[in-house]
């Protein structure tokens, strides 16, 4: 056993598809290696988490901290590790649609098999991911999991075999944090309730999404970001349908489509959290970062798609 054992994960952006995904729709999502987990896990004479949440016992970490407490204590038991201090050190802001408990998962997981010295499968990988994603979100897609701890852009369907494809489109993608915590489990739930409740209509927005969503997958191959602009706009007002977008998401990206955006959408579970914009050029994207963050956003990111680089 090595004396600390060490492991990182990304970040991760769902392009389109977010909830449609669970009923067993594609979705795109990618790694966004501009926000970042890192968690390190040594040997200690009680089991101690160190994090920007919490720090002491484990065993008296608040409830919000469930999903690590469980994922740790599974992963103790099943490589047979001593009693452990964990640190986890993270920049991926929690509840905003960027995969946070899914890479803080990944991190850990990869630290407590790196410190143990046993070999980790991608499918070992992920079997822990989604154990403790269940414990955070209820019903997850998985699709976090697969994209905080891989390093391609991912074409994703639920019990399907992930695939990678390029993401080759010349134009950039602003990502914008509001600031307001999103609420996935909640949105989920709603999204469920409808299905029940307005089983028709739901059902179709689903189907819609997903057929949205091959559409954006041609775009980009194809290197044709005001289609792709476009796609982006109709499957935002299918989340909104779907009563998982908010008055301040909606506000900000009629504001970005008013201002220059091909397109714009919220990601991830939605209700707060992040939201996307789709610029032609990274000088526009600079220019309404800008202007967005005058309006309030928090924090803004910007990714060239076409170079898969990170700007």
């Amino acid at each position: 056993m090595l004396v600390q054992g060490n492991g990182q994960s990304n970040g991760k952006i769902i392009l389109i598809g977010e909830h449609s995904v669970v009923y067993g729709e594609p979705a795109i999502a990618f790694p966004f290696g501009g926000t970042q987990v890192n968690a390190t896990v040594q040997q200690a004479e009680k089991n101690f988490l160190t994090s920007r949440y919490y720090v002491g016992y484990l065993q008296n970490a608040p409830e919000q901290l469930q999903s690590i407490k469980q994922l740790a204590h599974k992963l103790q038991t099943d490589l047979h590790t001593p009693h452990f201090e964990l640190d986890i050190n993270s920049t991926i802001p929690a509840a905003r649609g960027m995969g946070s408990s899914a890479a803080v998962a990944v991190a850990i997981t990869r630290a407590f098999f790196s410190w143990s010295e046993q070999e980790l499968t991608q499918k070992k990988l992920l079997s822990f991911v989604n154990f403790a994603e269940k414990i955070a979100h209820g019903n997850p897609s998985g699709i976090d999991a697969a994209a905080t701890s891989g390093e391609e852009p991912i074409f994703f369907e639920r019990k399907q075999e992930v695939t990678t494809f390029p993401m080759n489109i010349d134009a950039y993608l602003l990502v914008a944090d509001t600031g307001i915590l999103g609420q996935t489990r909640e949105a989920v739930q709603s999204v469920a309730q409808r299905l029940h409740t307005f089983h028709d209509e739901t059902f179709s927005a689903i189907q819609e999404l997903g057929i949205l969503t091959d559409q954006a997958k041609e775009a980009i191959i194809a290197n044709q970001p005001e289609v792709l602009g476009e796609l982006m706009i109709k499957a935002h007002k299918r989340l909104k349908s779907l009563t998982v977008s908010n008055k301040l998401l909606d506000a900000f990206i009629q504001f970005s489509l008013e201002n220059g955006a091909l397109g714009a959408k919220l990601t991830g579970g939605g209700r707060g959290g992040c939201f996307l914009a789709l610029t032609k050029t990274k000088e526009q994207a600079e220019i309404l970062a800008q202007q967005l963050q005058e309006r309030g956003i928090k924090e803004t990111w910007i990714q060239g798609l076409g170079v898969y680089q990170y700007a």
